[in-house]
């Protein structure tokens, strides 16, 4: 008879883990609202319900910024890409603005830091006060913001821009120590291309050109493109004739080393001395 066979305690398979993993995630992610100083949903804890009001939740955190309570960048990518698909199929203006604090770095080395959080708190709200509820105003970085602007006829595009930045420098900031702050903010726009299939990148790289024109002229002011059907881009013309569309354009906050400015005429100052 052949002896009795071994069971080998590395055979033994493992209980599952999945409920202690579920119920870990569970809590981390009330406790992700928690900290933003969001309630945990109501209902049943782990009803179907519950569940489906906690994913809301979560959803809505993800796309915001932490500081400022505004869209973030993930987000307006997101809506600029829906925005260019409406524009190339409908004809109907948008314009693109993007909005930076001036001499933002006096403010963190005058005041501390925290000053520095309050101001574009403070600016952040004042963009949102400017502009209307359909409007969609984003931090997308550093004291960077961009305001997208659906069905925006270009003849109102300049009044628009002017009353954004007009209500910025019209807002006073009350620091923690009851110094009364002003700051003033640099705006560039462009209006997204009608009739013409284009890219969140293109469009962003457009608004980019006419902020860092406005800096360059002075700071405190609006640049526009001229025109809300701007010429068309090499790129613009591959994807409009079937071409594979181009790789997308990344841009990453001012300030941060990577990624590439549009391009500049010859002689023009650096962004470090304009800041």
């Amino acid at each position: 008879m052949s002896p009795p066979a071994t069971l080998s305690v590395d055979s033994v398979p493992a209980p599952s883990a999945e409920p202690t993993s579920t119920a870990s995630r569970l809590d981390t992610a009330l406790a992700l609202l928690r900290h933003a100083g969001r309630s945990e949903p109501a209902g049943v804890p782990g009803s179907p319900d519950y569940l489906h009001a906690l994913i809301d939740q979560l959803v809505d955190l993800s796309s915001r910024d932490a500081l400022t309570g505004l869209s973030n960048r993930r987000n307006v990518e997101l809506s600029l890409a829906r925005e260019v698909d409406r524009v190339a199929r409908s004809g109907e203006s948008a314009l693109l603005l993007m909005v930076d604090i001036d001499h933002f770095k006096r403010i963190n080395d005058g005041h501390g830091h925290a000053a520095g959080d309050r101001v574009i708190q403070c600016v952040g709200q004042a963009l949102t006060d400017s502009v209307r509820p359909m409007d969609l105003v984003a931090r997308i970085g550093g004291e960077e913001y961009a305001v997208l602007l659906p069905n925006c006829p270009p003849a109102f595009g300049p009044q628009v821009a002017a009353r954004v930045r007009q209500r910025v420098a019209r807002s006073i900031v009350a620091l923690d120590d009851g110094t009364p702050l002003s700051v003033t903010v640099s705006v560039g726009g462009a209006f997204a291309p009608q009739w013409v299939r284009s890219t969140p990148g293109i469009w962003l790289q457009r608004a980019d050109l006419q902020l860092y024109r406005a800096k360059a002229e002075g700071r405190d002011r609006v640049c526009l493109e001229h025109s809300a059907a701007p010429a068309v881009s090499a790129q613009e013309r591959d994807m409009l004739l079937g071409a594979a569309p181009p790789a997308r354009v990344g841009r990453s906050p001012r300030g941060s080393g990577k990624g590439a400015r549009p391009p500049v005429p010859e002689g023009t100052p650096s962004i470090q001395e304009l800041e």
